[in-house]
C-alpha cells in the first residue's frame, strides 16, 4: 500500500490514541496477575493485538471485544505451554516482554517468531540474562534473534545486562518478581531510561516491590504476586510527536489533545526539543497548541527518545543552520536502521543530511515531493507523511500499511486537520 501526500495547511485539534508501550505493559501485568483486570482506553493496533494473542497463548483469558475496555483474567504467574508457535508479527516489545513471561513456565516450552524485521532484531543479551537466572532461552538459528525456544523456570540469582534496548531490562523486571528466588540485576548500560521508569510505575501499581540503586542495580525479591488492576491507558506521546512537530511547520496551527504531562513517557521531551528549536508551544487546559516560529538547528541528545528520531530529522530540514541528533545508536536496531533509512529517504526529497554512527546531521534544506520508501517502519512512514504535507509536489510513500502497527487512524487524523493524504493499493 502507498500513501500519497500533497502540500497542506494543518489546522485544528487532534485526539491522540493510547500508548502502545503502556498498553502492552498493561496486558502483561494483567496476564501475570491472579484475578480479573480491566484495561481502559487501550490502544487497538497491530502491535497491541499481537500482545493480546501472545498472552492468550500463554494462558490468559482476554476479552478485547469492547474497544473502550478490555477484561483480562490472569494466570497468576503460572503460564501454560502454548499449543502453537507464538507469532508476535512486528512487535518487538511483545517479543521481549513475553519471552520473560514464558521463562516462568514450569512445564513445556514456548516458541516465538515474528515477521522478517523481528527475525533480525537482537534479543541475545536478554536471553543470556534469563539463562543466568535459571531459564532456558535458545535462538534456533544461533544468531541471537528469533525464532526463540523458551522454557523455565526462573529460579533467581545474579545477572548483568547491557540494555541497548530498554525492553531487555523491562522484561527482566516484569518476570523476576515471580521467580522462585531473589534476583540481582546489574545494568552497566541502559538506553531509553524513561521506558524503564514506565515499567517501574506499572510494577508499583500492581503491588510489586523491589530495591534499586538508580537504574543501575536492582534487587528483586522472588515469590511475589501481581495483583489485578483497573487502569486507564495514557495517550501516546510517541504518536503525538508527529502532530506536535507538524504544528511547528509552515503556517500550521495544531492543538494536540489527550496528553498527560505527568506521565513517565520519555517522548514528552519532544515538546522541549521543539521549544528549543523555536516553535511556539502553549500548554493549555484543553491540549498542547503548537505553531511555527523561527526554527533554528541545534544539538539534541535522543538517547532517551529514539522513536523521535524520524520526525525530528524532518524538523531539522526546516530549521535554519544545522541540526545534530546524537547519542542514539540504538535507532539502528529498531524496525529498520532508522538512521540510515531517514538519511536515504529524506535525501530523495532534497535534504542535505549525513549519517553519524550515533545519529544524524541535517542542514536546512529545500524539500520537494518525491517517491520514497517507508521500509515497513510505521514511524518512518508517518514522519515522511508529515514532510510530504509540508512541501510542494507529490510525495508517494511505499509500505504505508506499516502505520497499522501503532497508529491505524493516522491518515484520518491528518485529514481532519486539513491534510491532503490518500491511501492507494
Amino acid at each position: 500500500m502507498r500513501l500519497v501526500c500533497l502540500r497542506s495547511r494543518l489546522s485544528g485539534a487532534v485526539d491522540i490514541p493510547g500508548s502502545k508501550s503502556h498498553t502492552i505493559r498493561a496486558i502483561t501485568v494483567a496476564a501475570l496477575a491472579d484475578g480479573e483486570s480491566r484495561i481502559e482506553s487501550p490502544l487497538i493496533s497491530a502491535d497491541t493485538l499481537a500482545a493480546v494473542d501472545a498472552y492468550r497463548a500463554l494462558g490468559a483469558e482476554i476479552d478485547a471485544t469492547r474497544p473502550e475496555s478490555w477484561v483480562v483474567h490472569g494466570f497468576s504467574g503460572r503460564p501454560k505451554a502454548p499449543a502453537n508457535v507464538i507469532d508476535v508479527r512486528n512487535s518487538g516489545t511483545t517479543l521481549r516482554i513475553a519471552t520473560g513471561s514464558a521463562a516462568l513456565l514450569s512445564n513445556g516450552l514456548a516458541v516465538f517468531t515474528g515477521d522478517h524485521q523481528i527475525r533480525r532484531r537482537p534479543i541475545g543479551p536478554l536471553a543470556q540474562s534469563l539463562n543466568d537466572l535459571g531459564a532456558s532461552v535458545t535462538s534456533t538459528l544461533g544468531n541471537g534473534c528469533a525464532p526463540l525456544v523458551v522454557g523455565g523456570r526462573l529460579r533467581g540469582g545474579k545477572t548483568s545486562i547491557e540494555a541497548v534496548s530498554s525492553q531487555y531490562l523491562t522484561s527482566l523486571l516484569m518476570a523476576c518478581p515471580l521467580a522462585d528466588g531473589d534476583s540481582e540485576i546489574d545494568v552497566p548500560l541502559l538506553n531509553e531510561a524513561p521506558y524503564v521508569e514506565m515499567t517501574l510505575d506499572w510494577l508499583k501499581h500492581s503491588g510489586i516491590t523491589l530495591e534499586r540503586d538508580e537504574l543501575r542495580r536492582f534487587h528483586v525479591p522472588g515469590g511475589q504476586q501481581y495483583r489485578p488492576l483497573s487502569r486507564r491507558v495514557a495517550a501516546d506521546f510517541s504518536s503525538a510527536t508527529f502532530f506536535l512537530a507538524a504544528g511547528a511547520l509552515g503556517d500550521n496551527d495544531v492543538l494536540v489533545r489527550g496528553l498527560d504531562m505527568n506521565d513517565p513517557q520519555g517522548d514528552k521531551a519532544v515538546i522541549d526539543y521543539l521549544r528549543l528549536m523555536g516553535a511556539r508551544i502553549d500548554v493549555q487546559p484543553d491540549g498542547i497548541r503548537v505553531r511555527p516560529g523561527e526554527l533554528k538547528g541545534c544539538e539534541i541528545d535522543l538517547n532517551a527518545t529514539p522513536d523521535a528520531l524520524p520526525m525530528m530529522a524532518v524538523v531539522g530540514c526546516f530549521s535554519f543552520g544545522k541540526t545534530s541528533l546524537v547519542n542514539v545508536p540504538q535507532a539502528r536496531l529498531k524496525e529498520t536502521d532508522r538512521i540510515a533509512v531517514m538519511a536515504a529517504e529524506l535525501s530523495k526529497m532534497g535534504a542535505v543530511i549525513r549519517e553519524r554512527p550515533d545519529g544524524l546531521e541535517i542542514e536546512q534544506s529545500r524539500l520537494r515531493g518525491a517517491e520514497v520508501d517507508g521500509h515497513h517502519d510505521h514511524r518512518v512512514v508517518m514522519a515522511l507523511a508529515v514532510a510530504g504535507s509540508a512541501v510542494e509536489g507529490r510525495t508517494i510513500i511505499q509500505t504505508a500499511e506499516a502505520m497499522e502497527v501503532t497508529f491505524p487512524t493516522f491518515v484520518d487524523c491528518m485529514s481532519r486537520l486539513g491534510g491532503r493524504l490518500s491511501l492507494e493499493q
